[in-house]
């Protein structure tokens, strides 16, 4: 179960690292930049504690848990415009 639950987190994590990375590729604004080498980081240290949760769940999903609170994004420019959740969702930009 916590390996579900690692795994999860991770592939959350990947997504929104490519989204950004997709992002700042388009627009080259800097706060996306930011975002996806924080969500590098966290994605490595949330594949480390599913490596981990094998071994100990209790210090896996601790080390998940960190990397979810690396992963958290600050403010952002508005890329977006007036698009719908799907554009969004996968980081289609008005630019």
């Amino acid at each position: 179960m916590y390996f579900t639950i690692s795994m999860a987190a991770f592939a959350v994590v990947a997504f929104l690292t490519l989204r950004d990375i997709r992002i700042f590729r388009r627009t080259r604004l800097e706060s996306y930049r930011k975002g996806a080498m924080k969500g590098m980081a966290a994605m490595f240290l949330v594949l480390l504690g599913v490596v981990f949760v094998q071994v100990n769940p209790e210090l896996g999903m601790m080390l998940v848990l960190i990397g979810m609170f690396i992963n958290k994004k600050g403010q952002r420019e508005d890329v977006f415009g007036e698009a719908k959740t799907a554009d969004r969702f996968l980081g289609k930009t008005k630019n």
